[in-house]
């Protein structure tokens, strides 16, 4: 039999895999990465819930009672978040409590309206905007030393 008379033809390749849908491998990959997405925005979620949760307890506990009245329950309610953040120090006192208050950000406390924490509560008469500022200053305080900070390793 003669080779040239077989009716061969050439080897033909069978098309490329079309890009849908993916190998499974791809299909672990996506899920992982919103798996990672997911977690990431429930914990963002999270941290804003409960920050809402302590300014709201913040407002409410700042919020009643004569002047003198509100600005012990600010310090109270400063006293209780600084011991969360750093154990002992809501024991300082005068000078020193007001210094841990700046935070190294400004002299809010030590030689602005914050200074009012020293002696406001014993004041028969106090201004009412200034309890307010020093209850807006003590606020967004409060809400740094709620938040729980990173330690160095």
């Amino acid at each position: 039999m003669d080779p040239t008379s077989l009716p061969l033809r050439d080897v033909h390749l069978p098309p490329s895999p079309g890009w849908w849908p993916p190998a499974p491998g791809w299909w672990w990959v996506g899920v992982a990465i919103l798996l990672v997405v997911a977690a990431w925005l429930g914990w963002r979620f999270w941290r804003a819930r409960r920050r809402r949760r302590w300014s709201r307890w913040f407002l409410q506990e700042s919020a009643c009672g004569t002047p003198p009245q509100r600005l012990a329950a600010i310090s109270s309610l400063l006293r209780r978040a600084a011991r969360r953040a750093q154990p002992g120090v809501e024991r300082l006192q005068g000078e020193a409590w007001l210094g841990f208050l700046d935070g190294g950000r400004g002299l809010d406390f030590s030689t602005g309206p914050g200074r009012l924490l020293l002696d406001g509560p014993f004041r028969p008469q106090l201004d009412p905007a200034e309890v307010d500022a020093v209850a807006a200053l003590a606020h967004a305080r409060f809400l740094d030393l709620m938040e729980p900070k990173r330690r160095p390793a």
